[in-house]
């Protein structure tokens, strides 16, 4: 199984990015996909997550501000991020896991991990 992030770069604040996660060895219809996000000197975090079902949820620190969606067809899974504030710096990580709805989405329930992208947002 392969979560192959991509996307990050460097924005001022206000501007957007988009990442990619395009997966190999799973369908992305057929589990949770999330976003998670690791602040240097931080613990990785929550970040956005789309069910099999397309229902999604956000951490409060992003809502409004960032959108995941699904590209079946593509086996992709994507976080458009708008309205960068520089905390939104972190490398960010995408994964799968297959929680039911409602529960808690932390590091220890993910079954599968890509490698991160970092994004960079200059004040």
């Amino acid at each position: 199984v392969q979560l192959q992030a991509s996307g990050g770069g460097l924005v001022q604040a206000g501007g957007s990015l988009r990442l990619s996660c395009a997966a190999s060895g799973i369908t992305v219809g057929q589990y949770n996909i999330d976003w998670f996000r690791q602040a240097q000197g931080k613990e990785r975090e929550f970040v956005a997550q789309i069910r099999w079902t397309r229902a999604t949820s956000y951490a409060d620190s992003v809502k409004g501000r960032f959108t995941i969606s699904r590209d079946n067809a593509k086996n992709t899974v994507y976080l458009q991020m708008d309205s960068l504030k520089s905390e939104d710096t972190a490398v960010y990580y995408c994964a799968a896991d297959r929680l039911i709805s409602g529960a808690t989405v932390d590091v220890e329930a993910i079954y599968y991990w890509g490698e991160g992208t970092l994004v960079t947002v200059s004040s």
